[in-house]
Formats: C-alpha cells, structure tokens, sequence
C-alpha cells in the first residue's frame, strides 16, 4: 500500500467520520445531507465554469463560501457543544433575500414552468436549484429526527433555491432574446 495524499482508505469499510467523534454509515442522513449540499455546490461551480454574468459570478461564489459553513453543521448536526452549530444565521438568509430583490429588478419572470437549456450557465444553475431541493428535503429529516437544531439552514436553503431560479432566468434572458422555453409548447400560427 502506498501513501497518498489524496486518499486515507478510512472509508473503505462503509463508514464515514462526522465533525464529532462519531463514525456512521456513509448512508447515515447527515453525509447524505451534506454530500447534497456538496453537489449543489459543484453544479453552481459548473455555472460559473460556463461563463455566467460576472454579477452572478460574484454572487455564486460568495454562496459557494457559505455552503462550506452550511456542510460543517449539517455534519456535526447532533453533537452537543459543536463549533459549527449556528453557522447559518438570519444573516446569511438575509443576504439571499436581498439579491433575490436585486436580480429580479426589471427582469420578466415566466409565468409558466420553464425548460432547462437556453443556456449552459442557467441549465447549470437549475442543476443547482434542485440538487438544493434535495438537500432541503434532507435537512427536514435532521430537524425532525432532532439532529438539526438550526431552522435557519432551512431557511437557508429554501431562499437558495429561490435564488439559483432567478440567477437561471437572468442568465437564460441574457442569452436567449427570443424569450425562454416554456414547458408547455406555445401554439404556432
């Protein structure tokens, strides 16, 4: 066996070490839940990749930063007296809602559900927006199985969401002037 830098081997039995002295299954519901977080964070990765709007840029990789702290509580979720419990505060939602009221400044919002790919930034961020969904769901089930203390992570994440929809919109409208593509087939006359 050789030394590496890239891998320990600790988790070829299965199992997965928290932020806590507690090793668990790797199917345990919190590396579930901040694995979830770490794909939604790739994707978003993937967006800025693509050449997205240097505003949005900015403001994915800013989220990027913060879902490092929001991996670190879901990973000590459970632990008394963890370092990381209340990294996600009202802050950090408030944030997300503020550039919601940004972006959607003059921007049409489809009323109708849009199909993903008018463009390789937006389709990235609606990657993001529904792996963030998963991870939503996943974080309820630490709150009510009374792992997660910190409803602000919910709140978080379901602001997140809201806000990689609209990033996808300005990012779609930048680069298809001839409006989104919409679920439902317009009729053609």
């Amino acid at each position: 066996m050789t030394d590496s830098e890239f891998y320990t081997g600790r988790g070829d039995d299965g199992y997965t070490g928290l932020l806590g002295p507690e090793r668990v299954p790797k199917y345990d519901p919190r590396p579930e839940a901040y694995g979830t977080v770490d794909e939604a964070q790739a994707a978003m990765g993937l967006a800025r990749a693509a050449g997205c709007a240097e505003t949005t840029d900015k403001v994915l990789l800013a989220i990027q930063r913060d879902l490092y702290q929001l991996m670190a509580e879901l990973a000590s979720a459970g632990f008394a007296g963890s370092p990381f419990r209340g990294a996600i505060s009202a802050e950090h939602v408030g944030q997300l809602e503020a550039w919601i009221a940004r972006f959607e400044e003059g921007l049409e919002m489809p009323r109708e559900f849009v199909v993903p790919g008018d463009s390789q930034p937006g389709a990235a961020l609606h990657l993001a927006r529904t792996v963030v969904r998963r991870a939503e769901r996943l974080a309820v089930r630490l709150l009510e199985d009374g792992l997660l203390a910190n409803r602000q992570v919910l709140r978080y994440l379901n602001r997140l969401s809201s806000l990689l929809f609209v990033l996808a919109v300005v990012e779609d409208q930048a680069t298809r002037r001839a409006g989104l593509t919409l679920a439902r087939e317009e009729e053609q006359g």
